[in-house]
C-alpha cells in the first residue's frame, strides 16, 4: 500500500518555523514571531507545553500571533490544542502520535482547516494518509533536545522513503541545522524545520535569510 492520492497544497515551500521561548535568548514567543514573518517565513506554528505556562498565557500568546500571521498572509498552526486553535481562528493543528487523533481533531475542526500529523516510520505514514492528514511531520532526522519526549532519530531513510512512496505534504524536521540543510532539501523535502537555529539565532531575520539562501543553492546543485 502506498499513499499516493490527490491532496491539497497546505504547506509553503521554504522554512516553517516553530516557537519554542526556552531556547529563544530571553525574546517572548510574540518577538521571535515578528522577526520570523521579518524574515519571510510563510508558515509558523506555537508549541509550548502546558508544564512552562497557562492556558491563558498560551490562549494570550496564540490570539496575538494569529493577528500577527494573518496581518503578513502566515499560515498559522497550533501544536494540539485544538480549543485554543478554535478560539484564535488558527488555520490548523498539529497533532503528534499520541495526541487526538486525525479524525477526531476534523470533526472539532472542519474540513477547511489543516490537520497535521507527527510521524516516525512508513506505516504511521500510510496510516496518516488513510486517516486524512494534510501534511505529515517526517522525523526527527537527527538526534534533537528541543522536545523531552522525542522517539530515536528515523535518519535519511525514512525521509527518502517518503518523498517516493507519499503525495502528502511534508515538513522535515529534528535537529536539522544551517549545516545540514542541504542535505535534506537535495533529498527531496520542500519545506523544512529548525527550531534552534532560528528561534536561538541573535539575529533572526539574517539567519532566516542565510538559510533560504542555503536552500536556493542547495536545490539547484
Amino acid at each position: 500500500m502506498t499513499g499516493k492520492k490527490e491532496v491539497r497544497e497546505v504547506l509553503p515551500a521554504g522554512l516553517y518555523g516553530i516557537t519554542a521561548e526556552k531556547f529563544s535568548g530571553g525574546r517572548t514567543n510574540i518577538q521571535v514571531v515578528e522577526e520570523m514573518i521579518k524574515g519571510g517565513i510563510k508558515i509558523i506554528q506555537y508549541r509550548e507545553k502546558r508544564a512552562s505556562r497557562s492556558y491563558n498565557i498560551i490562549l494570550e500568546e496564540c490570539k496575538q500571533i494569529r493577528t500577527l500571521t494573518r496581518a503578513a498572509g502566515v499560515t498559522f498552526i497550533v501544536n494540539d490544542y485544538v480549543d485554543v486553535a478554535l478560539l484564535v481562528d488558527a488555520d490548523g493543528v498539529h497533532v503528534g502520535q499520541d495526541d487526538l487523533p486525525v479524525g477526531e481533531v476534523r470533526r472539532l475542526l472542519g474540513r477547511d482547516k489543516i490537520v497535521g500529523l507527527s510521524t516516525h516510520s512508513p506505516q504511521q505514514a500510510e496510516d496518516a494518509v488513510v486517516a486524512g492528514a494534510d501534511y505529515l511531520g517526517v522525523g526527527p532526522i537527527f538526534a534533537t533536545k528541543t522536545k523531552d519526549d522525542v522517539c530515536d532519530p528515523v535518519g535519511f531513510s525514512y525521509l527518502e522513503w517518503v518523498v517516493e512512496n507519499i503525495s502528502l505534504p511534508f515538513v522535515a524536521i529534528g535537529g536539522i541545522k544551517q549545516h545540514n540543510i542541504d542535505q535534506i532539501a537535495q533529498r527531496g523535502a520542500k519545506t523544512i524545520c529548525l527550531v534552534t537555529e532560528i528561534v536561538g539565532a541573535s539575529d533572526i531575520v539574517a539567519r532566516v535569510h542565510e538559510l533560504h539562501t542555503t536552500l536556493a543553492a542547495s536545490r539547484t546543485a
